[in-house]
């Protein structure tokens, strides 16, 4: 059994992944850099994590991608799907994945540094994003696979309705109020949200 430590990148699958949390023999680990670009959903209607077609790609096509001795080394989990903290948007049911995207809280409240205050305690002046000065920010940024520049990438949580999902600007900074779950944000030319894939995975 190798010994991981969080924060450590390794090698799995076609990915270099980084390791988030530890919990007896398994790791939670992120792909570290977007992997690619993709819709949430494949159609713009009302929609959240559990019916969406990013979730039904990740947990198909995209599984089927590795190896059988690699698919005994991913552990299926529940995952709840929460409120969004701020509009009240529904999340939807629980959901059993094998890959997946992490949620709101689990970005901005344990893997990515603390910045719970912002999410639970918005100031007055935070209506759409969190503050850009917010010290986690940077840790959140993600480069885009074999791509200059940052790039924006999603969070499997919804958004201000459930026709847009939350994401993370190229910036780190936290898009609360979300992205249209269909064309993305075709304000800034990169319609269609980068991916970066969860997985907890067995150490054996």
């Amino acid at each position: 059994m190798k010994n991981y430590e969080i924060g450590s990148i390794l090698s799995f699958g076609n990915y270099n992944w980084r390791v988030l949390d530890i919990k007896e023999n398994s790791a939670l680990i992120i792909t570290e850099n977007i992997i690619e670009h993709r819709v949430y959903h494949d159609a713009y209607k009302q929609i959240t994590w559990a019916d969406c077609a990013l979730r039904f790609y990740l947990n198909g096509e995209f599984y089927n991608t590795f190896s059988a001795t690699e698919k005994s080394k991913i552990v299926s989990v529940i995952n709840k799907n929460d409120d969004n903290q701020w509009y009240g948007t529904d999340g939807g049911v629980d959901t059993k994945d094998s890959i997946f995207l992490l949620s709101i809280e689990e970005v901005t409240c344990h893997y990515f540094g603390n910045s719970s205050s912002k999410l639970y305690e918005p100031g007055k002046n935070q209506r759409y994003w969190f503050e850009r000065k917010d010290d986690n920010n940077n840790k959140r940024i993600a480069r885009f696979e074999g791509k200059t520049g940052v790039w924006w990438w999603w969070l499997r949580s919804p958004g201000r309705v459930n026709l847009k999902a939350v994401y993370i600007h190229g910036d780190g900074n936290v898009g609360i109020q979300g992205n249209n779950i269909f064309k993305g944000n075709i304000s800034d030319g990169k319609c269609t949200g980068g991916v970066r894939p969860a997985l907890w995975m067995k150490f054996y």
